[in-house]
């Protein structure tokens, strides 16, 4: 059986390889995606796939693994997000919390942090 962090890290990956099956692969059927607390953003696989889609047509996207801590099914991360903004680049502090089951994640929720433009590329 894969660790739940082991779940997390593939999906990172993806993220960062801008490759949409691969990271729809670590989502659950009807997995949904939260703005911490409780604002829904996307869930199942087609809302999904629409939401992400548009996020890796910018080739600037990049998430950066700042720390990790993992209790059980639950997976939290701190993340340095790079994207693209008119007129050059800008990051963003993330928090995303990850529930993993049966392989793959059923909830994500994130608290994003201010977002921070004219960055170094």
């Amino acid at each position: 059986m894969t660790s739940p962090a082991a779940i997390v890290q593939r999906q990172l990956d993806a993220y960062n390889a801008h490759d949409l099956d691969a990271w729809l692969a670590t989502y659950a059927e009807h997995a949904r995606q939260f703005e911490y607390p409780d604002q829904l953003l996307a869930q199942g696989h087609a809302a999904l796939r629409e939401r992400m889609r548009q996020r890796f047509a910018d080739p600037a996207l990049r998430a950066r693994l700042v720390q990790r801590a993992v209790m059980g099914t639950m997976v939290i991360d701190q993340e340095l997000v790079t994207r693209s903004v008119q007129g050059g680049l800008a990051q963003m502090e993330l928090v995303a919390i990850y529930e993993v089951h049966d392989g793959r994640i059923q909830t994500a929720s994130f608290v994003f942090g201010p977002v921070n433009e004219g960055v170094a590329s």
